[in-house]
């Protein structure tokens, strides 16, 4: 019963906001909306990769994403938030970028990119590009030049010597400094004896933002994708772009502990108001087509970062005279609450959003990702499928990760043998499905025609061209098929509720964004969500 009971309060807080009498939910043809387009958008985060090969050679690529673009336009989304699809060796998903001008052969080519552009316009879709500007692949030609020692690119990334005079220079890093990968942040160039940072991943060192030209290269970047014709840049891992340029220790939080990344206090290499500095900068390069004369197709910029407290994120808006990101992801629902939540956890984690918005902020709202586990396998699907509707009724964009729409679970069968991510990688053959990421990364599960879902095409069965990642072995029950096939599945939801999400003006133009989410809670928290009776969920 609690599990349905979670879906009937899910249904009521739809209800509640489409009857309230002093706020009903009211509604206009879409060109009559004529706010920032992404103001109740519901974007899709889908990674190529995962999400339908065309060629049959394991890899999802932009083909897959042509061939499958219905899917897309008949659920209803705003636009999509594309994974990364710039040339990469592909340790790290793709997020090491060795060509940030190109698209990876292993996804098609520009031609192809650019039909996906046309497609999703003619669709009346936008197309968001993912760009880590915090590091590189060290097999990018900046930094091969760096440690060649050429001199115009030896300041582009973080170069130092190792431990003072009187130690071993040569083996010991500068700092305490720890890798979120796990291991020291510091290797030592193979061509000289100096250190290299690298805040992730080992090939993945971080670019120096205290030298000008980096800068001007990658506002480049940005203007190249823009002109190109995308609607929007979404810049993660952006609280990492710069570190103390003392290089300071990092303090332990458990002086009697070891030195590990979990216990040390980032007050050196994470959230540094530098990095809100150079996001407002970057800014410019998208008011630069926002502002131009006659401009009508409005360039997004969302930034993506795991901030140690809500104030850090909602400085990423901007501060007084210098405006940020049009939309700073709020990651309350995917980090701050799980199975174990009370109503109270809900209300307190979106009340502290809504009241700590900047008035130049936008809600938005994430309950999964390519970094965290899958909604139904942290909450099961019925409790998925409440929360999805609690999501879709608040003010803002709503950010749907591929396969939500599905129900789709994380794939908990992936062995150590097949695992991909850097940071599962980074442990051993005992621990790894702690920390690995690639359960919710699987592939998307399209029917029930071949062992791998429908994700690669006939010929790729017969030749056992694997994918990248194992497919879910629910695949013959859980799949895009399936849903259509019955009326009342996650899939016929979801559709609903983007539908309604967008259409509803009051989540549109309340000018305090608050009105529905005020009907909410005084209709549905108030009167039972928070009894102490209620489930936990």
């Amino acid at each position: 019963m609690g599990l349905l009971r979670l879906v009937v309060i899910g249904f009521v807080l739809v209800i509640c906001c489409l009857t309230d009498g002093e706020s009903t939910v009211q509604y206009l043809p879409r060109q009559d909306i004529v706010r920032n387009w992404w103001e109740s958008a519901v974007l899709y985060q889908l990674l190529p990769r995962s999400f339908r090969d065309s060629n049959g050679d394991g890899n999802g690529d932009l083909r897959g994403l042509l061939d499958r673009f219905d899917h897309l336009i008949e659920l209803g989304v705003t636009g999509i938030c594309l994974g990364p699809i710039f040339r990469s060796p592909m340790r790290d998903a793709g997020y090491d970028t060795s060509d940030f001008r190109d698209i990876d052969p292993m996804y098609g080519s520009m031609t192809d990119f650019d039909e996906v552009l046309l497609r999703a316009k003619a669709a009346g879709m936008k197309v968001v590009l993912d760009f880590v500007p915090n590091y590189t692949s060290e097999q990018h030609e900046w930094f091969q030049k760096s440690v060649r020692k050429n001199e115009a690119y030896h300041d582009y990334y973080i170069l130092r010597d190792g431990a003072e005079p009187g130690e071993d220079r040569e083996g010991t890093p500068p700092n305490n400094w720890q890798s979120l990968y796990r291991g020291p942040a510091w290797t030592k160039n193979v061509r000289g004896t100096e250190f290299y940072l690298h805040q992730f991943g080992q090939t993945e060192p971080d670019l120096n933002y205290r030298n000008a030209k980096v800068k001007q290269e990658m506002e480049d970047v940005m203007r190249f994708w823009l002109e190109r014709g995308i609607d929007g840049l979404r810049l993660m891992q952006v609280n990492h772009l710069y570190e103390d340029f003392q290089y300071r220790d990092e303090p332990l939080i458990d002086a009697q502990g070891t030195i590990s990344y979990e216990n040390l206090d980032h007050i050196y290499t994470r959230d540094l108001t530098d990095n809100y500095a150079l996001a407002f900068d970057w800014r410019t390069v998208f008011d630069e087509y926002n502002m131009a004369d006659g401009a009508t197709d409005r360039k997004l910029m969302i930034t993506s970062a795991y901030t140690g407290n809500l104030e850090s994120t909602m400085k990423w808006f901007g501060i007084a005279n210098r405006a940020g990101a049009h939309i700073a992801q709020n990651f309350g629902l995917l980090r701050e609450i799980s199975n174990e939540s009370r109503a109270e956890d809900f209300q307190r984690v979106i009340d502290g959003w809504l009241n700590g918005l900047p008035p130049n902020g936008v809600a938005n709202w994430v309950l999964s990702n390519h970094d965290y586990r899958r909604v139904a396998s942290r909450y099961g699907r019925e409790r998925a499928a409440g929360l999805a509707m609690l999501c879709f009724t608040l003010p803002g964009t709503v950010f749907v990760y591929y396969g939500e729409e599905i129900g789709m679970e994380d794939n908990d069968e992936i062995s150590w043998k097949q695992t991909q991510d850097p940071f599962g990688c980074s442990t051993n053959g005992t621990i790894f499905q702690r920390y690995s990421r690639d359960p919710a990364r699987a592939p998307f599960q399209w029917d029930n025609s071949n062992q791998w879902a429908g994700f690669s095409p006939a010929a790729s069965v017969e030749l056992k061209t694997e994918p990248w990642l194992p497919v879910n072995g629910n695949y013959a029950l859980l799949n895009l098929a399936q849903e259509k096939s019955s009326n009342r599945s996650m899939y016929h939801l979801y559709r609903a509720l983007i539908r309604w999400h967008q259409q509803s003006v009051t989540l549109r133009h309340d000018p305090t964004n608050r009105s529905c989410y005020r009907t909410m809670c005084s209709r549905c928290y108030g009167r039972c969500s928070v009894r102490r009776s209620m489930p936990r969920y």
